[in-house]
Order: structure tokens, then C-alpha cells, then sequence
């Protein structure tokens, strides 16, 4: 089979390697859909004298293929696979980690945060989604409903169903304002997910093509900090009160100093975008106005499960995320095209 290996300085290479043979507790799913995320980015710009990972995760030595959104059918299973984890021709979506599997952490669909194993992480230092098979173990796998497409399985893989956990994370409810710093494919996805919800959404990014989508997905007011101060702006739009939550999805220091300025006293604010820092000055914006900071790295299978049937049960349109459909061929095209940050999200279909 082939899969789209990242090589460092914005450089992709689609290699050839053996199709997976599924051993004890595994299964090999047939790719139908892998998502393009913005954290895909940080390999795929990487200098090539530095090592592949960039996100604290062990280092894989040996060419590894990209993507962490898998969605498919289940195509082999391995011994030891109960039926009740998988069958063939299931349709599943791959909680993109793998721990200890036995710690609570792991017990709990929570694998990302194991702390007695090395984390295996798809697409990162371990193969990933965007080949014609992905071999995982079977305790990965979360099924897909019919009535959800495999490439909204993809996005609801990691970036929206990031997106729905730091908003499940941070309460949301009805009578909240919300204000989300980035409109990308994840800001997206929790102006989506918070309008479903009931909130109020203040959508922020410099991009005014952004901007634009973010209001055809439901956002009440858009704010671009490149020609406004969003602080101010927020100010003005919650007659002085400011935000009952602020998210950010930027990894931007100056969007995530801002978002914390304009939560409200009592307020909560959420950091979800990956890398970057942000200086803040400890008494003024965050102990004498009583907030609340908090982070929200990707999900559990058990929400991710919930992120699916959410999505069902309110009729939320994943599938409008996507803004370029590729196939593995299209791969170097497809990131070009990505790195640039200035459209949506991208997937490749199988």
C-alpha cells in the first residue's frame, strides 16, 4: 500500500509500504476517509535536522505515515478481538492513541493521558490515517453511525470533536456568550458546536474569508482583531460585562492574552490550540477577577462516541466543514494548499 510520509521543510513523500497483517487484539481498517488537521502542520513544517516529533511524544526513527483522523470499515481482525469490539465491515472511526490500556487513564478512553507507557500516537509516531490501511487495536475503535458520512467520522476524530470537548469541558450552555479566537477548522467547529448548544458566538480571526464562514455556521457577531481591539469589541458587545467563556484555537500569544482579557469576572476561559506560550500577568487578569483557566487536549472515546450522536441527534452538518476533497495522490497538493492556513479543512477520500 501507499501512505503520505511527512519529510521536514514542508516536504511530503507517498511510500510504499507493506499491507498490515492484524496480530493479538488488533484490526486493520480500510482507510475511507482521513482527515487534514492543523497540528498535521507541526511535522509537516518541521526542519529536517530536527527530529520528526514535534509535540512531546517518543520519536519514531522510521518513516511514518501522516494523519490522525482515520475513518473506515474494519477489513481483517486479529486473535483475541472480541465480537462486541469488532466486526468486519463495521464502520468505526480510531480514537487516535494508544497507552498502557490497562491504567485508568486508559480504562477510561482516555489513552492520550497514560502515564506508565510511551503514547503511541497515530499519524505522529506511529502510522496513521492517510493510507489505504491502518492497523490499530481494536480498543481504539468508536463506531460510526450510518447516518454520519466516513469523512465526518474524520473530523469528528480530533478536530471537531476537540472542538466539542472544550466546550463539554467548559459547562456551555444557552445562556452563555461565547467568544472563539480562530476560525479555523477547529474554531469552526466550536462556533458549530456552541450555536447547537444555544450559546451566543462572538467568532474572532483576521481572516475575513474566515470570518465569512463563521457566520454562514451561525455566529451572532465576528470580530477581526486586525482592524479591531477584540477586547474592546467584546466589551461593547456584552454591554460591558465581557465573555461569559472565551476558547482559543489559535495558539496565538497575543489571541490567547486577549481571550483571557475578555472573559468576564467569574469567567472561564480555554486553551485548545497546541504549541506556542502566552505571558500573563497573574493578579490582574486572573486572580482578582476569580477566573478560571483551563486546557482541553482532543477528547475520550467515550466522547467521541457522544460527539457522533450529538451530532445526530441535533443535525449538525459536519460535512460543511470540508472545503477541498484530495485522494493520496493530490497529498503534496493538499498540504501546500494547507500551509497556507487561509482556507478550510481538507480530507482524503479512499
Amino acid at each position: 500500500m501507499q501512505g503520505v510520509v511527512f519529510t521536514g521543510d514542508r516536504g511530503l513523500e507517498l511510500m510504499n509500504f507493506p499491507d498490515p497483517t492484524p496480530g493479538a487484539g488488533e484490526v486493520v481498517i480500510e482507510m475511507k476517509a482521513s482527515g487534514m488537521c492543523g497540528s498535521d502542520l507541526h511535522q509537516y513544517r518541521r526542519p529536517k535536522n530536527q527530529e520528526r516529533n514535534a509535540t512531546g511524544f517518543t520519536p519514531n526513527p522510521n518513516p511514518t505515515i501522516g494523519g490522525h483522523e482515520p475513518c473506515g470499515i474494519v477489513a481483517a481482525i486479529g486473535p483475541d478481538v472480541l465480537p462486541t469490539e469488532a466486526q468486519i465491515g463495521q464502520r468505526v472511526m480510531v480514537h487516535h492513541y494508544q497507552g498502557c490500556t490497562q491504567c485508568n487513564h486508559c480504562r477510561s478512553g482516555w489513552q492520550q493521558l497514560c502515564q506508565q507507557v510511551p503514547v503511541k500516537v497515530y499519524g505522529n509516531n506511529a502510522h496513521g490515517g492517510h493510507a489505504q490501511y491502518l492497523k490499530v487495536p481494536a480498543n481504539t475503535l468508536v463506531p460510526l453511525a450510518d447516518e454520519l458520512t466516513f469523512s465526518a467520522g474524520a473530523a469528528i476524530s480530533c478536530g471537531s470533536g476537540t472542538a466539542y470537548g472544550a466546550l463539554r469541558r467548559m459547562n456551555i450552555s444557552g445562556r452563555d456568550t461565547i467568544a472563539i479566537y480562530g476560525q479555523g477548522p477547529v474554531g469552526l467547529a466550536a462556533t458549530q458546536f456552541a450555536k447547537a448548544m444555544g450559546a451566543r458566538v462572538i467568532a474572532l480571526d483576521i481572516s475575513g474569508q474566515r470570518l465569512e464562514r463563521a457566520k454562514e455556521f451561525g455566529a451572532d457577531e465576528v470580530v477581526n482583531p486586525g482592524s479591531n481591539d477584540p477586547v474592546a469589541a467584546i466589551k461593547d458587545l456584552t454591554h460591558g460585562v465581557y465573555a461569559d467563556l472565551t476558547l482559543d484555537t489559535s495558539s496565538n500569544p497575543e489571541a490567547r492574552l486577549n481571550a483571557i482579557k475578555s472573559t468576564k469576572v467569574w469567567g472561564t476561559m480555554c486553551f485548545v490550540g497546541e504549541g506556542g506560550d502566552v505571558k500573563i500577568d497573574v493578579s490582574p487578569q486572573l486572580l482578582r477577577r476569580q477566573l478560571t483557566l483551563i486546557a482541553s487536549w482532543t477528547f475520550s472515546t467515550i466522547i467521541q462516541a457522544e460527539c457522533a450522536q450529538f451530532c445526530i441527534d441535533r443535525k449538525v452538518d459536519v460535512d460543511r466543514l470540508f472545503t477541498h476533497k484530495w485522494t493520496l495522490p493530490q497529498a503534496a497538493e493538499a498540504y501546500k494548499l494547507f500551509d497556507k492556513q487561509a482556507d478550510g479543512k481538507g480530507v482524503f477520500l479512499m
